[in-house]
């Protein structure tokens, strides 16, 4: 991740360089060469993939004087873009991400917490599914990434029971993900309360760009907000068909997914279509721009 725009742009270098500083570890070693085990932990894997979008980022500043009307990002992304509308620094979003894989870790221990994703059904059908097959644990709808694409997460067996609910009542798929943890569930709380700790000793900016957060799927331009909205986050669901919903009635054409991989563009080709749709993770995706 990241290592073509590192060649070929300084700015980029110098982005991964503030991150080894800030972090203390060679995150731009792990982002170029891996080993892929360390960088699949969920403590490496927000740093990493923090650091390689504010790398795109300020190559596409640099390169093309975009100027954005609103950020948007889905759970550990909505940190890029409150970097990007300067509501954070960019070596204390380092930090706080990666303790924030450390907590989400550590909230549930491994094994007992899942995560799956339920292909074509509707949102009220999969909170059904999700309410009959709790039984006394936890199993919740935790992304609601685009019509008929949501991800549940909870306790291993209640998740367990909602698959099989879910191709009872006519999901197309319904399969169980690879992740370390049940994230933005109530499972995640301990965490969030961890989180706050963090997030507590930290100075906010004023934020030039309206950010349209994962927990109300509305934009946030007020500064003292930033901390609560980041610790209920971690426990709630990602309602970012709404997020893509709201931007495209406020009138936005094109929306551009800064960082590693193309799953956004993905997502909001299927909730906005009029929409114009770029990414950007490397050179020829600049180009392309």
């Amino acid at each position: 991740m990241g290592k073509d725009l590192a060649e070929n742009f300084a700015i980029a270098r110098q982005t991964f360089e503030e991150a080894d500083q800030a972090l203390g570890l060679s995150l731009s070693r792990l982002c170029f060469d891996g080993p892929e085990e360390d960088l699949k932990l969920t403590e490496n894997t927000q740093p990493a993939i923090l650091a390689t979008s504010v790398a795109a980022l300020r190559v596409l500043l640099q390169e093309r004087g975009l100027a954005a009307d609103y950020v948007a990002g889905h759970s550990l992304g909505e940190f890029s873009a409150l970097v990007c509308a300067g509501g954070m620094d960019f070596a204390d979003a380092l930090r706080t991400v990666r303790r924030r894989g450390q907590l989400m870790q550590q909230a549930v221990p491994v094994g007992e917490g899942a995560m799956a994703a339920i292909i074509g059904l509707e949102a009220d059908a999969v909170e059904n599914v999700c309410a009959l097959a709790a039984d006394g644990q936890v199993v919740a709808p935790a992304n609601f990434n685009s019509p008929g694409q949501i991800v549940i997460a909870g306790n291993t067996q209640a998740v367990d029971r909602a698959i099989a609910l879910a191709k009872e009542k006519g999901a197309k798929r319904a399969l169980p993900l690879p992740v370390s943890a049940p994230f933005h569930c109530a499972l995640m709380e301990p965490a969030g309360r961890g989180l706050d700790e963090v997030l507590a000793g930290l100075t906010f900016g004023s934020l030039r760009i309206p950010v349209v957060t994962n927990v109300e799927a509305r934009s946030n331009d007020r500064t003292e907000r930033i901390r609560e909205l980041l610790v209920t986050q971690v426990s709630a669901p990602v309602r970012w068909q709404e997020s893509v919903e709201f931007m495209a009635k406020q009138g936005v054409s094109r929306m551009i997914e800064i960082g590693p991989g193309k799953v956004l563009s993905g997502l909001i080709k299927r909730i906005a279509k009029n929409v114009e749709v770029g990414n950007l993770e490397d050179t020829g995706g600049l180009q392309k721009l």
